[in-house]
C-alpha cells in the first residue's frame, strides 16, 4: 500500500538473513535509544509548561459510533464547531435524526447511519456507503459501548458476547473499514474510547474490565504497529475516563473519594486530546499516579483501595454472596445454587436495563 509520498508501507525493513548483531552495534543502539527518550523527556517537560500546540479539525470527515446520544453526540457537537464534517453512528434510529437535527441547526454537515458495529457485514456496507456519497473518514471515534453490569456467574452468555463483540471487536472491524484510506494519504486519526476499567478490575464489571482492557490493548498495539509501517501522518488516542454521569451506563454507580465525572467536561477534553495527537488521556488526570503505582504495592493495597473506591458500579443488580451453604442473593437461594445454570438462554431479567443510543450503552 502506498503512502502520500509515493513511499511503500511495509513490514519488510530488516534483512532476515543478515548477520547476528554484534556487541558493539548492541552497546551502540542501546546508547542512541536513551539519548533518544532523553529527548522526548525533554520534549515532554517543554510541552507541560508551555503547553502542546493543537491541529486544526476543519474539513476533517468525523465517523463517531454511538453519535445517537450521551457522550457520541457531544463528540459530534463539538467536532462540528471546530469546522469537520460529522457522520454518526447508532442503532437508534430516533437517537440518530436528533444528532442530525442538532447539528444542522448549528450549520453544520451530519449524516447518520443505523449500523449494528457489532455486525462486520453491516460495517463494511455502511463504509463503502459512505466513501461512495460522503468521502473518505479521517477522524474514527469508535465510542460506542454497552455493560451488563452483572456479577459474572449472573451474566447470561450472550450480554459477554454483546460486551466483547461492541466494546473491541467492533473496533477492528471499523479500524479495518477505514484505515487503509487514511493509509494512502497518510492521515489520520483513531480515538478509541476505552475507560480506566481498563487498566484495573471492578467487581461486577468482569466482562466489561476485560473488554476495555482489550480496547487499551488495541490502541497500544495498532499505534507501534503504525509506526513500524512508517505511518507518521497517522496517530491514536485511546481516552480512559472514570465513570461518566449521564450516558446511561453508570448514572447510579457507587462512587467514593473520586467524584464521577460530567459529560460535557469529558468531551471537552477527548477533543483537546484528539487536536494535540496525545497518546493517551486519563480522566481525572490527577488518577494517573493511581495507574503508576499499581504494580508496586501488594495486591491487598490494589484490592483494598479498589473496594473503597467503588463499593458497587451497577447498584440495581444485587452481587451474589457465597455462603457456607451456597450462593445467596440478598437473603435467598440463588438460582446457581439450585439448578444448573443455562447460560444460553437468551431471557433477560426485568432488572436488566435496557438503552439505547447512549454512546455507551446499557443492554
Amino acid at each position: 500500500m502506498l503512502a502520500s509520498n509515493g513511499k511503500l508501507f511495509s513490514f519488510d525493513r530488516i534483512d532476515p538473513a543478515r548477520k547476528k548483531v554484534s556487541i558493539k552495534h548492541t552497546i551502540l543502539d542501546v546508547v542512541m535509544f536513551l539519548l533518544t527518550s532523553l529527548c522526548y523527556i525533554i520534549q515532554a517537560i517543554y510541552y507541560t509548561l508551555f503547553g502542546k500546540p493543537k491541529k486544526d479539525l476543519n474539513g476533517e470527515l468525523a465517523l463517531v459510533t454511538g453519535g445517537g446520544n450521551g457522550l457520541g453526540r457531544l463528540l459530534a457537537l463539538r467536532l462540528t464547531k471546530l469546522g469537520a464534517k460529522v457522520i454518526v453512528w447508532d442503532i437508534n434510529q430516533d437517537g440518530i435524526d436528533e444528532t442530525v437535527k442538532i447539528v444542522q441547526s448549528m450549520g453544520g454537515f451530519c449524516k447518520g447511519y443505523k449500523v449494528d458495529i457489532s455486525n462486520k457485514e453491516q460495517v463494511y456496507a455502511s463504509a463503502d456507503l459512505i466513501r461512495e456519497e460522503v468521502g473518505d473518514v479521517s477522524l474514527l471515534f469508535n465510542n460506542a459501548g454497552v455493560v451488563s453490569g452483572r456479577a459474572l456467574l449472573d451474566t447470561p452468555d450472550h450480554l459477554i458476547e454483546r460486551s466483547f463483540n461492541v466494546n473491541i471487536i467492533a473496533h477492528f472491524w471499523t479500524t479495518k473499514a477505514f484505515l487503509p484510506a487514511m493509509l494512502e494519504r497518510d492521515h489520520g486519526h483513531i480515538v478509541t474510547i476505552a475507560s480506566l476499567a481498563g487498566h484495573v478490575g471492578i467487581s461486577k464489571l468482569v466482562d466489561y474490565c476485560s473488554s476495555k482492557f482489550a480496547a487499551v490493548g488495541f490502541d497500544e498495539a495498532l499505534r507501534i504497529e503504525l509506526e513500524c509501517m512508517g505511518a507518521r501522518g497517522i496517530f491514536t488516542t485511546v481516552i480512559c475516563p472514570y465513570f461518566i454521569q449521564a450516558t446511561g451506563m453508570f448514572d447510579d454507580v457507587n462512587s467514593r473519594w473520586v467524584p464521577t465525572l460530567d459529560s460535557n467536561d469529558v468531551a471537552d477534553q477527548i477533543i483537546e486530546a484528539v487536536q494535540k495527537n496525545e497518546k493517551y488521556a486519563i480522566i481525572p488526570g490527577y488518577l494517573r499516579c493511581m495507574l503508576a503505582v499499581k504494580w508496586i504495592f501488594p495486591w491487598g493495597c490494589n484490592s483494598g483501595f479498589l473496594r473503597r473506591l467503588v463499593p458497587d458500579a451497577t447498584p440495581q443488580h444485587a452481587a451474589p454472596i457465597q455462603t457456607p451453604n451456597g450462593l445467596k442473593m440478598n437473603g435467598h437461594s440463588h438460582p446457581l445454587a439450585e439448578t444448573a445454570p443455562d447460560n444460553n438462554n437468551t431471557k433477560t431479567s426485568p432488572l436488566l436495563v435496557h438503552r439505547l443510543s447512549t454512546g455507551e450503552r446499557v443492554l
